[in-house]
């Protein structure tokens, strides 16, 4: 049985945020740059307003790369209804988030304050690490060898 696992020991810290008056092909500079899957948006305070994926930047890219369109401001792009956990949130129920969603990645908050990031990476550490799931050293049972013979005219 796995022991209580909780977010705030799992979590990153947060690398890059996005402010709603940021130039969008600035922001898909930096997810890309960063291999990012998606940044936060905060407001000036720190609050966590919102989240630029990927996806979310798919449309603009197009859009910039074959039409020339001017792209705008993160602010028009970002998801506001984004998900988040808290800190001292379960990874199992962080784990049933992923599992029933697309998300590769949620805003972590403390007292509606952004203050990291979760993947799916990081749950799959926490998992194996606390549950001893590694590769072990010998050899996997093979089944049944197979001889090919290659024949030549």
């Amino acid at each position: 049985m796995l022991a209580p696992l909780k977010v705030k020991d799992h979590m990153n810290g947060t690398k890059i945020t996005f402010t709603p008056d940021m130039d969008i092909l600035r922001a898909i500079n930096q997810l890309v740059e960063f291999k990012l899957s998606g940044a936060p948006v905060i407001d000036h305070h720190g609050n966590l307003i919102g989240f630029l994926s990927e996806k979310d930047c798919m449309k603009v890219a197009l859009n910039a790369a074959y039409q020339g369109e001017a792209a705008g401001q993160v602010g028009e792009f970002m998801n506001t209804t984004c998900a988040t956990v808290d800190v001292d949130d379960s990874i199992i129920d962080v784990a049933q988030t992923f599992l029933s969603t697309a998300y590769k990645c949620l805003p972590v908050i403390k007292d509606n304050r952004l203050v990291g990031s979760i993947t799916r990476q990081n749950i799959l550490r926490a998992l194996q690490t606390s549950s001893n799931i590694e590769s072990s050293k010998k050899p996997a049972k093979q089944s049944t060898k197979q001889q090919i013979h290659v024949t030549t005219k």
